[in-house]
């Protein structure tokens, strides 16, 4: 069977080429429920007196919730909405990365480009994660929010090898994510309600978590209410509080997420290359970030997930990434006009924060 990489890496953020002229470059980070659009101007990193991120909020702009029209508009209100805060015009964009949630970004990429000009760049927001976990270079992003995903580039050698593993959404994957954790902890309750499974204090915590009299009632309410992935997700953090107490079943279920998500990152590993030896015949050093919700859990889920992924890769450096969504975006901008070494991943998330944290006042 012939197997072609499921997500690819444009070829304009492959390689560098250097334009000095570039000043501006914007980043978009659009999902299921919100799009946040930032100018970064990159002269202004030169000095300290100027504002130098701008913001833009829309609506959901992933396809597969909101369809391809609304999730264009969306995306096109908020860079907008950025570039007047910022006091431009896009035309002065050395480039535009716009990293958007769904299974397949192709209409939407049509539409913006339809809109736009070639400057605009339509990735995957998977793309935009490598990118945050890796500052644009070889390695691997683990992400486990509500649902989970696994993307990963070797940039080494003179040619791009990138690989996906997961993604298939809640009803076929998501393994290790927030809403798989819930899912297999609202069933090993139900098990040892029917007592066919482990006896877990899950069974007790679930309801009053969901606001129900019984573990039955959370059964019948995933039906018929019904919980939405969020709300089930969110459980997974008792679920992880409970693991933390010594919960065996509890313990368990984090430690299967971990092996499943682990064989998605072993897989990545393995089609890109990664795991190589170096020409020294030593295992080679690459990063792989965890990024999304469910590694709150902490201990309990990281520690195993580092082991599995240490079986296959040695020298992975395994880390969580603190950095705001749309900064992976803008990065992969300033890749795309060869600005790649205007600003460090540590001062732009920082500059994230602060713009973020000024809007949300």
């Amino acid at each position: 069977m012939r197997r072609d990489s499921l997500v690819n890496l444009p070829a304009v953020l492959s390689s560098e080429q250097p334009r000095t002229d570039a000043r501006y470059v914007m980043g978009v980070d659009g999902g299921a429920t919100k799009t946040l659009a930032a100018v970064l101007d990159l002269r202004a990193l030169e000095d300290a007196g100027e504002k130098l991120v701008h913001l833009g909020h829309g609506g959901p702009s992933n396809e597969d919730a909101v369809g391809a029209q609304a999730a264009v508009e969306a995306l096109l209100g908020a860079a907008d909405e950025a570039l007047e805060r910022a006091g431009i015009e896009a035309s002065e964009l050395g480039a535009a990365v716009l990293g958007i949630a769904g299974t397949d970004t192709a209409d939407v990429e049509r539409n913006v480009l339809a809109a736009r000009t070639e400057a605009w760049i339509v990735v995957n927001d998977v793309v935009a994660a490598w990118a945050t976990a890796t500052n644009v270079g070889p390695g691997v992003a683990a992400i486990a929010g509500t649902g989970s995903n696994v993307f990963g580039v070797n940039l080494d050698g003179g040619e791009t090898r990138a690989w996906r593993a997961g993604g298939w959404g809640h009803l076929l994957g998501d393994e290790g994510s927030g809403y798989w954790l819930g899912v297999q902890s609202i069933k090993a309750a139900l098990r040892d309600r029917e007592a066919s499974g482990p006896a877990t204090a899950i069974t007790d915590v679930a309801p009053a978590f969901f606001g129900v009299a019984s573990i039955d009632a959370v059964a019948a309410a995933v039906y018929s209410k019904p919980l939405t992935k969020g709300e089930i997700a969110a459980f997974a953090i008792e679920t992880a509080r409970l693991a933390e107490q010594g919960d065996v079943v509890a313990c368990e279920l984090y430690e299967r997420g971990a092996r499943e998500l682990g064989e998605q990152v072993a897989a990545v590993i393995e089609q890109t290359g990664l795991g190589e030896p170096d020409a020294s015949g030593r295992a080679r050093e690459f990063p792989v970030g965890l990024i999304g919700s469910a590694y709150k859990a902490g201990p309990v889920f990281v520690d195993p997930l580092t082991r599995a992924i240490h079986e296959r890769a040695p020298g992975a450096l395994v880390r969580a990434v603190e950095m705001a969504p749309v900064g992976g975006s803008l990065l992969l901008a300033a890749r795309a006009c060869g600005r790649s070494d205007a600003i460090a991943p540590p001062a732009l998330s920082r500059l994230l924060d602060e713009a973020l944290r000024a809007t949300s006042v």
